[in-house]
């Protein structure tokens, strides 16, 4: 599978990398950053997917998030996919950011004219995993994900719909009940129309209600000073639907932290030691 170096950087004695593909899926060119920490050399070195939010593409966290000076002492692959195809001409794509370009919401549209290339599911859970497997020194098979906002809806919801894909799980004030907030309604009834029952397939509280698990500790952290949080994050939900069926969850709820990178760069070095106990066991 072909892919366009578009730039890299030395970092942290390992190489931070930006890239661009033809992708099947999408039908047409998505980017992708990817660090490779030094230890990259000497064997195939696990994966962390980080899923950004609303608004940001393939550079945000890898500039913001300050996860590379760890990652290299780790030995992790950070993955930072955009979060959305670019430059659809699609009526209705552009022009707010809460949906469109820049919010794909992790998921494969299923209505007209969305359907044709929203499709961020299949490119995160398949196609660009192929791809980094094929051309980088990366065991896909030790794979974990993390997400921040609309990002972090992606990872619960992708490691829910897909049991034993990913070891570790983690989340950054995540939308977590998108069919009962005013993000995930715009979005949902936009990308999948107007069943709410097909809403349910791409919300982690309902997922976990359903009866789906995912196998390992789920961690959280959510600044109680964050502006959405009562309106479009409601974590207290998650923690309900975790305690009701039993799906072992560790939710923190940080004072005084806002939605901003900032609050990620605060707790990021705890969310790669969660994913590096999973990912460096072989």
């Amino acid at each position: 599978m072909p892919f366009e170096v578009l730039a890299e950087y030395r970092c942290h004695g390992g190489v931070q990398g930006f890239y661009r593909h033809r992708s099947v899926e999408t039908g047409g060119a998505m980017k992708f950053g990817l660090f490779q920490p030094p230890q990259i050399s000497a064997g195939k070195l696990p994966l962390l997917i980080f899923l950004a939010g609303l608004t940001c593409t393939e550079e945000t966290a890898a500039i913001k998030a300050g996860a590379q000076r760890l990652a290299a002492e780790l030995g992790l692959v950070l993955l930072t996919p955009d979060t959305s195809p670019r430059d659809t001409g699609i009526e209705g794509a552009t022009g707010d950011w809460e949906f469109g370009e820049g919010a794909g919401f992790y998921l494969d549209a299923a209505t007209a004219p969305f359907s044709k290339c929203f499709r961020m599911d299949a490119w995160i859970t398949r196609e660009l995993p192929t791809l980094i497997a094929a051309n980088f020194n990366v065991d896909i098979d030790r794979s974990g994900v993390c997400g921040h906002s609309m990002g972090g809806h992606g990872a619960l919801t992708l490691a829910l719909r897909n049991p034993g894909r990913y070891r570790s799980l983690s989340a950054f004030a995540p939308i977590v009940a998108p069919c009962q907030v005013p993000w995930g309604q715009k979005a949902f009834s936009r990308y999948l129309g107007n069943d709410r029952e097909a809403w349910k397939r791409h919300d982690s509280v309902e997922l976990i209600r359903s009866g789906q698990r995912f196998d390992g500790t789920i961690l959280v952290d959510q600044g109680d000073a964050d502006a959405f949080l009562e309106a479009q994050l409601r974590p207290e939900l998650l923690r309900q639907a975790c305690v009701e069926s039993g799906q072992p969850l560790t939710l923190r709820l940080q004072p005084g932290y806002d939605h901003s990178y900032w609050f990620i760069q605060s707790f990021i070095a705890d969310h790669l030691q969660h994913h590096a106990r999973a990912l460096l066991r072989n």
